[in-house]
């Protein structure tokens, strides 16, 4: 018989087709393999309490007695939607409380949790006599080190069956703040099936001749748009396509068209799109960029999902070598790294890797075959393993 499995989170996909991440679904996915999965995450205006999405079961606990303002997790994450508007900022008691509710009266139904994110989940988890073990993503880890949120932090990882980081970047960071015995660095994978150079359109963004950057991600400070934007001055004959959006977005934008007026260069602003929209974007493109950088609080990269999902694309990459990137992105086999903030190098970089094609097309070879190695059957079986579901 299969045991029993809760996997707890703050970022999920509101409904079908959604453009909130979606890497805690598609892990519950492949994890049905091995348990009974359940997804516990925060309810959003318009999405169902309770449904089953693309064949996981999903509860969405209500936080605050007005569901319309509801907003602390949605879109985006809980951090940067309070950087965004500090009033949301009462909302997290609530949300601690409500999460330690439900918890609390699921608690007998469950073998085990994986509680993803240290914050909240994982410090809520620690003050319930539940089996649990705790994934460290990113911000959850880097920043927020001090005072009672940082002996919270320890309580949760010295009471965890468990610890597990996307990174290894990130896990020496947990191990100083407490290093719990029972570890592993398992980062989130990449369902490899759905992309590929298959769902190319030529011409898709209308760039004619030229090659095509491009960048996805959420438009905040640790990802860097900026260097990217800013190296565009000095890359040829190439245009440059960002996906994505968030608190950033109009600075940046009035950033592309001062650099645009002065250069003549073709920037392109998408917004946010869904899964299904980007396959087709990341296939038309011939370059991709992950510009990302240390913030002002000391949050970092974790991982880069869509490194992953450029890869499976077909993707050579230029990125920084910075945080989780570096577990992934090997300088001169799958891609080139330049350090933070390098804007010469990554303009340098990418004209290189647009201009020689033999690099090019070994580079694009090795990028398949390390999307591979992160494949959600392979990510799943190695969390299996870990949980000792098998």
């Amino acid at each position: 018989m299969k045991k029993r499995l809760l996997i707890t989170g703050s970022t999920f996909p509101r409904y079908e087709n959604d453009t909130e991440p979606r890497f805690i679904l598609d892990l519950a996915k492949y994890m049905k393999e091995y348990a009974e999965v359940t997804v516990l995450v925060p309810a959003a205006p318009k999405a169902a309490d309770t449904e089953v999405l693309e064949g996981v079961s999903v509860i969405r606990y209500h936080y605050f007695p007005v569901h319309s303002l509801e907003t602390l997790c949605y879109p985006g994450a809980i951090v940067p939607r309070i950087r965004e508007k500090k009033v949301r900022g009462l909302l997290v008691p609530w949300l601690f409380v409500s999460l330690w509710v439900h918890l609390f009266k699921m608690r007998k139904s469950y073998d085990i949790v994986q509680a993803n994110w240290l914050i909240p989940q994982g410090i809520v988890q620690s003050f319930l006599k539940m089996p649990y073990i705790v994934t460290g993503h990113g911000a959850d880890v880097t920043s927020l080190n001090h005072g009672l949120l940082k002996k919270l932090k320890r309580r949760c990882l010295k009471n965890a069956w468990g610890v597990t980081a996307v990174s290894q970047p990130l896990m020496d960071v947990l191990d100083g703040i407490y290093k719990n015995e029972n570890q592993a660095v398992i980062s989130m994978g990449c369902d490899t099936s759905l992309f590929g150079r298959q769902y190319r359109e030529e011409n898709y963004f209308g760039q004619g001749n030229q090659k095509v950057l491009l960048f996805v991600g959420r438009l905040a400070e640790k990802k860097g748009v900026y260097y990217a934007i800013e190296a565009m001055r000095n890359v040829e004959n190439a245009m440059l396509v960002i996906a994505g959006d968030g608190p950033l977005r109009e600075e940046l934008q009035r950033q592309a068209d001062k650099v645009m007026r002065e250069t003549g260069k073709k920037i392109v602003f998408l917004g946010a799109k869904t899964h299904e929209e980007l396959k087709k974007i990341y296939a038309s493109a011939d370059l991709f960029v992950m510009p990302s950088i240390t913030a002002k609080d000391g949050d970092k990269e974790g991982f880069g999902l869509v490194i992953l999902e450029a890869f499976a694309s077909g993707l050579p990459i230029v990125a920084s070598r910075s945080g989780g990137i570096t577990d992934i992105v090997k300088d001169g086999v799958n891609g080139f790294l330049v350090e933070e903030k390098d804007v010469s190098g990554m303009a340098e970089q990418i004209d290189r890797l647009l201009k020689d094609e033999e690099i090019y097309n070994k580079m694009q070879i090795e990028a398949k075959k390390s999307a591979q190695q992160y494949d959600y059957r392979q990510i799943a079986a190695r969390y299996a393993r870990f949980l000792k579901l098998i």
